[in-house]
């Protein structure tokens, strides 16, 4: 029985019980009480010998339906112990309902898992439901430093969850190819290939000199030649497309790929600015002042208003936002998700202001995503300086050091609103401290078990549950089963950490089994139905890390 199957028995029953309260009590004219599938939620006993299943049920609606909570657990456990595959249901507490599996039922996880393969694990959260995030969405001016490098692991990931449970993804990123910076980083270049120190406002490493060089292969004269205005446009527009083609190398080889690069410099060129103001402003929310065009943010919540378009005429930072938001919008995307860095607290406030005065829901069909700090210690000592930017981590540093899978894993299994310190000396090492290592060696322990069995002749032709009665074997039926609630909080909290947490303790629960439970019959020993249903659980165990390895962009080697 899987949780699934559990929790729908359940909610029958519930619905079941109250449904006769309600006709015994006579009062028919009362409003029935709903139970849904999201009321029938089941928890894992941290004691294990309170059951393999617990549910707080019977305490949200016995006050509903005017009893006591314990009684009414009560009286659906006694119905529930009627249902197949239920060895025992107790009432604990003030109304804790703990159900134990017969062992059959417990152990038939084991099978359904191998047979459902990749798709153990997804849901139906956001069947259905479009959505865009946006992630990384580095200036195009350098390599993607450290903060960068995080989101593109997280949001990678986050879109890989949401899609697990049924979401459209659209993963986007904004190329901002429109303002000062760009501007900066052509003088920069032209500084750099004119063997000119770099400007004091300018962008200085190995990288500018390098992408320098290649502007000059590309163009058929001397540069020097040109007045400087022509050579600023020439860096402007063949530099950044270089500096962005080695940003899109970069993250893939990281692996990750976007759907979508959407260039700022389309907002202004299409007069999309404009219609944002237009619909703003039929509803109301745009007023004149000081010659300039102002977004009546405060009535949203904001602090203050917003300049959008200035008094001399050009567009305020707000007025890409706006146009940006709308153009999603039309595109159809019902969730759009923004993870930005750690220092940009401040615009929460006016971006949701801003979806509101587009008549949206703030947090629902715009969601901004905060992360914090990253650091990078080695030796003991903090890891500052690159050596190709010159003054930051870059993405190329981290793979170089650790690789992209111990990389990935780092960045993505602590919370993204919490700093964290990525120790280079662990993520090396080929030991148990090592998460990274001690998640993969324990799916390489499960393809040499496989492969061991098929050698001494066992196979997946006889499955018996009941005969799963091990402790581990329990324990790890138990862990195999969260698979599918860990990967739909992950999505509704927008917490991929939960994930890589949870394959931690798959990858633990695993190895006690392992040791405790032989596959493989031992010298002459007779192989037996115990060999071949625990070659299931071995391989079920697999798949499950193998599944959650995959959410985070992380491989799953078959050897190590």
């Amino acid at each position: 029985m899987t949780p699934a199957e559990l929790s729908a028995s359940l909610l029958a029953v519930v619905q079941g019980v109250l449904a006769r309260r309600r006709a015994e009590s006579g009062d028919t004219e009362a409003p029935a009480v709903e139970v849904t599938i999201a009321d029938a939620v089941l928890e894992r006993p941290k004691n294990r010998d309170h059951g393999d299943w617990a549910s707080n049920i019977a305490l949200k609606f016995a006050k509903r339906v005017a009893t006591n909570p314990r009684e009414l657990a009560t009286a659906i456990a006694a119905e529930l112990m009627e249902e197949d595959g239920i060895a025992a249901v107790d009432v604990a507490g003030p109304g804790f309902i703990n159900i134990t599996l017969e062992a059959a039922a417990a152990g038939a996880l084991a099978k359904s898992i191998v047979e459902q393969g990749d798709l153990y694990g997804r849901g139906v959260y956001y069947d259905g439901v479009t959505i865009n995030l946006e992630f990384v969405s580095a200036n195009p001016t350098g390599p993607i430093h450290l903060g960068g490098v995080r989101w593109a692991a997280v949001g990678d990931s986050l879109a890989r969850v949401f899609e697990a449970v049924g979401g459209l993804v659209t993963r986007e990123y904004y190329f901002n190819d429109h303002g000062l910076q760009i501007d900066r980083f052509a003088r920069s270049l032209v500084a750099a290939a004119l063997s000119e120190p770099t400007p004091e406002d300018g962008y200085g490493g190995l990288y500018i000199q390098e992408i320098a060089a290649r502007v000059i292969e590309t163009f058929d004269g001397d540069v020097t030649d040109l007045p400087r205005a022509e050579a600023q446009e020439l860096f402007r527009s063949v530099g950044v497309d270089f500096m962005f083609a080695d940003i899109k190398a970069s993250l893939h080889d990281f692996g990750v790929d976007f759907d979508v690069y959407f260039h700022e410099n389309d907002l202004f060129e299409s007069k999309a600015v404009d219609r944002a103001l237009a619909r703003l402003d039929a509803l109301g929310h745009v007023y004149q002042a000081d010659g300039a065009t102002w977004l009546r943010t405060t009535e949203f919540g904001d602090d203050r208003d917003r300049v959008v378009v200035k008094s001399d005429g050009e567009a305020a930072y707000i007025a890409g936002d706006l146009a940006y938001y709308l153009d999603k919008r039309e595109r159809g995307f019902e969730r759009n998700l923004i993870m930005l860095g750690s220092d940009h607290h401040g615009y929460v406030g006016r971006l949701m202001a801003m979806c509101a005065a587009f008549g949206d829901e703030p947090r629902v069909n715009l969601e901004i995503l905060i992360g914090q700090l990253v650091n990078l210690v080695r030796d003991g000592e903090p890891v500052r300086m690159s050596k190709r930017a010159g003054t930051v981590v870059t993405m190329e540093d981290l793979v170089e050091a650790v690789g992209v899978d111990a990389g990935r894993y780092a960045l993505v299994r602590s919370p993204i609103d919490s700093s964290i310190d990525i120790d280079l000396d662990v993520l090396t090492r080929r030991s148990n401290d090592n998460p990274v290592f001690y998640v993969q060696y324990a799916h390489a322990r499960t393809c040499a078990v496989a492969r061991n069995a098929q050698a001494a002749g066992v196979e997946r032709s006889a499955f018996d549950a009941s005969l799963l009665t091990h402790p581990t074997e329990a324990a790890l039926l138990g862990a195999l089963s969260e698979l599918p609630r860990v990967v739909q909080q992950a999505a509704e909290l927008r917490e991929p950490h939960r994930v890589a947490r949870y394959v931690e303790e798959v990858a633990g629960t695993y190895h006690r089994w392992y040791d405790a439970c032989r596959v493989t019959p031992l010298g002459d020993e007779e192989i037996t139905d115990l060999h071949r249903t625990r070659l299931w659980l071995n391989d079920a165990a697999g798949q499950v890390i193998r599944n959650g390895l995959t959410l985070l962009g992380v491989s799953a080697p078959e050897r190590m």
